[in-house]
């Protein structure tokens, strides 16, 4: 299977495959539990983040785009404050009246961000129609082989529990399991060692 480097020339269809494999995701659904307010916002989200980790590590995706990962580098890991004002206006217009939910879980996500070196999986996704088919794993084995490859620990949080198996197939194992606080979804986090 051919999986390369993302282009900034693919970022809206990965966006909105991305918005396709998320749709039902425990915390993007607590975040914005209005489905037809999720399916407006998913994609602005997606760019989001595909801008927001342009340099700090690397984004796959398939040949066909059927599932990408986007990886951030060792110390890349945690957005910065210079960052965080950077994005504030497209963040704002991204989450709307979801902004603080949307904060809750990545301020969850960054207080239990393991300490040290490491290659962060920011995200993961596989387009549902393609789901099962071994693609979603074939990206991120690519990404283990590219980025980690016995050089560095991966660490990822996962609010899926159907994706704890997955993961621990590629060598991660649970290391914690923790709730967004105010009734927010619960995560497991997995480490990989180097």
């Amino acid at each position: 299977m051919n999986i390369h480097l993302a282009r900034k020339d693919q970022r809206r269809t990965i966006a909105a495959m991305l918005a396709r494999a998320f749709f039902d995701d425990p915390a993007i659904s607590w975040i914005f539990p209005d489905r037809l307010e999720r399916s407006k916002r998913l994609p602005k989200l997606f760019m989001l983040l595909f801008d927001s980790d342009a340099h700090k590590g690397m984004r796959l995706v398939t040949e066909r785009g059927e599932a990408s990962t986007f990886w951030r580098a060792p110390g890349q890991s945690q957005t910065g404050l210079l960052e965080t004002l950077v994005h504030l206006l497209p963040m704002l217009n991204c989450f709307g009246t979801a902004i603080g939910r949307g904060m809750a879980v990545g301020d969850a996500i960054e207080a239990h961000m393991p300490a040290g070196e490491f290659w962060y999986l920011h995200i993961a996704g596989c387009d549902p129609i393609h789901q099962g088919k071994g693609i979603g794993g074939a990206v991120v084995r690519a990404g283990l082989e590219r980025a980690v490859d016995g050089r560095f620990p991966a660490y990822l949080e996962t609010p899926l529990e159907k994706n704890i198996g997955f993961y621990q197939s590629m060598g991660f194992a649970v290391t914690d399991e923790w709730t967004v606080p105010r009734g927010g979804p619960r995560f497991w986090s997995m480490w990989r060692p180097v």
